[in-house]
């Protein structure tokens, strides 16, 4: 069985959505630990729900990225974890994670890449105008959301407002992202 670590900054709800396929069965693999970089987000009252095990750490507690990244590796490595989810995870992975978990870093972008790329996809693609929306799954490499695409989900916009996006977004994330681990976990 795999084990798996989640990185998340924020509110947590793609952790959730992973937490809930893995723990119903769906996903058959074990969730082994939160890697935050934020005391206060969210993400960890819903790690607490599910009996997760969370690493705090914050860059400004160490001295550089590279001793930032070395401390997440130890942890990752103690618990043998085999695939790492960013699921809101707001800070870009440096050379020391992506080495030490090479082709083993993937992450959930909400916009259709290679477009709209960064931390405000959907934002973008509104105001661009572009009249199809989605998200993207895809492998970490030292670029931003430059990664190999796994898989996309899109709709096509009606009326929708911004936030109604954002909404409809959410929920193909929660969708697409527990599949794709699956795949991933199963080897398929």
């Amino acid at each position: 069985m795999k084990n798996i670590a989640i990185f998340a900054s924020g509110n947590g709800s793609n952790f959730e959505a992973i937490a809930k396929a893995i723990a119903s069965g769906y996903i058959p693999a074990k969730l082994v630990l939160l890697v935050v970089n934020k005391k206060d987000a969210y993400v960890i009252q819903r790690a607490k729900q599910y009996g997760i095990e969370t690493y705090i750490l914050s860059l400004k507690d160490c001295l550089n990225k590279i001793e930032y990244e070395q401390k997440i590796v130890y942890q990752l490595k103690e618990r043998k974890v085999d695939l790492i989810c960013l699921a809101g995870y707001m800070l870009y992975c440096g050379k020391t994670l992506l080495e030490a978990y090479s082709n083993q870093i993937i992450n959930i972008h909400p916009a259709l890449l290679p477009s709209f790329k960064g931390a405000h996809g959907i934002e973008d693609a509104y105001t661009y105008g572009v009249k199809v929306f989605g998200v993207t799954v895809h492998y970490v490499d030292d670029g931003i959301d430059s990664g190999k695409i796994i898989d996309q989900a899109a709709f096509h916009k009606n009326d929708e407002s911004l936030e109604e996006i954002e909404n409809k977004i959410h929920e193909l994330e929660h969708e697409l992202y527990p599949r794709v681990i699956k795949k991933l976990v199963e080897g398929v």
